[in-house]
């Protein structure tokens, strides 16, 4: 805005009467003039994993407006801050738009040749020294199914390094593995519509008002079993989706094992099991129910904190339900317990029957919007498809639709990503290569990660957005295309395979992550044998057809225009294990004894609260993207801690107070203290998504030793008044236009 636009504005001359113009949209009606499109294009939110169907419009070759589709079987016309501002990230100012290379310590632009001749020789050169495996690689759930697709088969088969994982380790690995452990395979078993149809509904560790909005509409809804539906609420915090629950329970933090196996003592003693069910389709329940008699209510009070009355209403709430639904998030799956207690809640639906009918399934509700599709055909946790890695048949099937020999494809997985970057400090892995994640905000621990960063001979970092925190260590900088760019499929929580469409074209010169891929792949000579005739996207969907045909995810039956056509459609129907078999080598279901441990960094005297971290509504992850729109930065530009009353008042803190966070590694500053009873005493929260105020500059890095997911929660800290010094006040002043500041300085 020039200074001549400030004083007309000032004098109330500007009354900005352009800026706030209707016209005739030929589709929507009356609406702002800079709103108004040529075309409507169908597309599928790039942000949650809730999957919303939107509609972007488009004029002059630019989005101009995004709208709900109203036929979209999963939002149905809704969308959240984040969906309805996402056409602001294609024109955003932080967008890389050309690649870059560290020369003489400088990132310098390149051309696209000189890019990735450095990538492959840098690559290159490293494995012939150390080995193929001293090659990291971390790809993302951002990606299209196919992008991720196509890069496991570059890093596998033709780098030929096991180290290949996603940034979904961090949300969503946990899920995976108690999946794996219950059943026999991963995937979801229920679907969205289960929370309209259940009659009881428990979340746990689930803010699904803040991290998964669209969602909370399904619980507005009148149960379809003719009665009312019971929403109850699992959280330490008094979270928006607690407000909204009939039965609140604040755990003591990671105390939910107990409460689960609680809650299964309840069941069984009072015979509100299946035991039909039972006996059909689990193994495990004698050892199991002799584990959990030592759950009574007196001992499940005492170590969460809840009075015995509200276990035994939950207990018996889920018990007598015609259908009950449990869904978690990462209240459940950040922990160094978080693969077992997924298996704890499988055990409830398991005892009871509910599990592979409408209403009923214990799920989880992912974090990214393409979780779910790299989770089924990467290279990562699994071979694609759900193939194993150290099953001989399943590599055997692979290479013959490969045309490759078996003997190529790993028996083993590789290094799960905590264990990439720790391989990193150790020196194992010299080179690593980051695509569409922002590690060094994060990942838990960044000291250990910085020290990960600074130690690589060579650091790639592949982004629609540049510089990140995380691009700024890096020697090469290889700009990529984002949502809006490429076309392709998002597959949702609830296993529904999603059409994603370009709206407009790269800026710069960005590049969609397959054509990089594919690029590369010509570079080290094998793009030819790993994507014979392979030019777009559509022709690794259809690949990757023939790989999940007859698998739990197959995506053969469905064409990208019926998937276009019918907003989405769900692999495996409404519920998966419909026939109560699963895919255990015998059939069954498994039945799992889960130990209530205390978390690792108990409070003491010098660090006497419990950190908690989460989400807002506005921001996504490490704020890559939002940061850069106006409207969700306006919202939320800053991070802050919640403290109960009681600890304020003993540290003698006021409202709004500046104030430090510190733990045994090291510390956030100048946070703006929010005095609430949200939280309980003896415990604080903040949000993660502000680099300038990293949590994870606090956090700890213990892993599940399952799953390999960080415990990015229960982490012991002291927070302590913050006072900026002499120089800090200036460079704050300066920084916000202070002209008595700037004069100073």
């Amino acid at each position: 805005m020039t200074l001549f636009t400030k004083i007309r504005r000032a004098l109330g001359i500007d009354t900005r009467q352009a800026d706030y113009t209707y016209q005739q949209d030929p589709r929507f009606g009356n609406v702002a003039a800079s709103r108004v499109a040529d075309t409507w294009i169908k597309t599928t939110c790039g942000y949650c994993s809730v999957g919303c169907g939107m509609l972007v419009g488009v004029k002059d070759g630019k989005a101009v407006a995004v709208r709900g589709n109203p036929d979209h079987p999963v939002n149905l016309g809704k969308l959240c801050p984040k969906g309805l501002s996402e056409h602001h990230i294609l024109e955003a100012p932080g967008r890389a738009k050309q690649p870059l290379l560290r020369k003489n310590g400088k990132l310098v632009p390149v051309s696209w040749d000189e890019a990735l001749n450095a990538l492959v020789e840098n690559f290159t050169s490293v494995q012939q020294r150390y080995g193929k495996d001293a090659l990291g690689v971390v790809g993302t759930g951002q990606l299209l199914t196919e992008e991720f697709y196509t890069l496991g088969k570059l890093v596998q088969l033709g780098f030929g390094s096991r180290n290949h994982d996603g940034n979904t380790t961090l949300c969503m690995a946990s899920a995976v593995a108690g999946y794996k452990l219950s059943f026999g395979s991963d995937g979801p078993p229920g679907s969205y519509a289960d929370m309209e149809h259940a009659d009881v509904v428990i979340l746990i560790g689930a803010n699904i008002a803040d991290n998964h909005p669209i969602l909370c509409h399904r619980l507005e809804k009148q149960s379809t079993l003719g009665q009312a539906r019971t929403l109850i609420v699992v959280d330490p915090r008094v979270t928006k989706t607690a407000m909204m629950a009939d039965l609140h329970l604040p755990v003591k933090p990671r105390s939910d094992i107990a409460l689960i196996n609680g809650i299964a003592h309840i069941l069984i003693r009072e015979g509100l099991i299946d035991r039909d069910y039972i006996d059909r389709h689990t193994t495990g329940f004698e050892d199991f129910a002799a584990f959990v008699k030592a759950f009574t209510p007196e001992h499940v009070a005492a170590v969460t904190g809840l009075s015995e009355e509200s276990i035994l209403r939950t207990a018996l709430l889920y018990g007598n339900a015609k259908a009950g639904f449990i869904g978690w998030t990462m209240g459940v799956n950040h922990s160094t317990q978080g693969a077992v207690t997924v298996t704890a809640i499988n055990n409830l639906a398991l005892i009871t029957g509910n599990l592979g009918r409408t209403g009923a399934a214990p799920f989880s509700i992912t974090g990214q919007c393409n979780a779910m599709g790299t989770r089924e055909s990467g290279f990562t946790s699994s071979l694609p498809g759900y193939r194993k890695f150290d099953n001989a048949e399943d590599r055997a099937e692979l290479a013959g639709l490969w045309k490759i020999d078996a003997g190529r494809i790993p028996s083993a997985r590789g290094l799960a990503y905590p264990d990439i970057i720790e391989a990193a400090v150790s020196g194992k892995i010299k080179a690593l290569w980051f695509i569409a994640t922002n590690p060094a905000v994060s990942f838990p621990n960044y000291s250990v990660l910085e020290q990960a960063l600074r130690s690589v001979e060579f650091l790639v970092v592949q982004d629609g957005f540049h510089p990140t925190s995380t691009s700024e260590f890096a020697h090469l900088v290889l700009p990529a295309a984002i949502w809006g760019e490429k076309e392709g499929t998002y597959t949702n929580s609830e296993r529904r395979i999603s059409k994603v469409n370009a709206i407009v074209t790269p800026p710069g010169e960005a590049r969609p992550d397959f054509d990089i891929f594919l690029d590369i792949a010509a570079r080290l000579g094998v793009k030819d044998e790993l994507y014979p005739g392979w030019h777009t996207t559509h022709d690794a969907f259809q690949e990757w057809q023939r790989v999940s045909a007859g698998r739990m995810c197959d995506y053969s039956p469905y064409t990208w225009q019926q998937i276009e056509d019918q907003g989405g459609v769900q692999w495996g129907g409404t519920s998966l294990y419909r026939d109560g078999v699963f895919a255990h080598s015998d059939g069954k279901a498994r039945l799992t004894t889960v130990p209530c441990l205390p978390f690792s960094e108990q409070p003491n005297e010098e660090f006497s609260l419990i950190l908690n971290t989460g989400r807002t509504v506005e921001h996504w992850h490490t704020r890559t993207k939002t940061s850069q729109v106006a409207m969700l930065e306006s919202m939320v530009p800053n991070a802050w801690l919640e403290m109960n009353p009681v600890d304020a008042a003993a540290l003698e803190l006021r409202p709004h107070d500046r104030v430090t966070v510190a733990s045994r590694r090291g510390s956030v500053k100048n946070l703006e203290l929010r005095i609430t009873g949200i939280v309980a005493p003896g415990q604080v929260f903040m949000p993660f998504h502000f680099p300038e105020t990293n949590s994870n500059r606090v956090t700890f890095g213990d892993f599940d030793p399952i799953s390999r997911e960080p415990n990015f929660k229960q982490c012991a800290v002291r927070v302590e008044k913050f006072f900026l010094t002499a120089h800090a006040k200036r460079s704050s002043a300066h920084a916000v236009g202070d002209p008595a500041a700037n004069q100073a300085l």
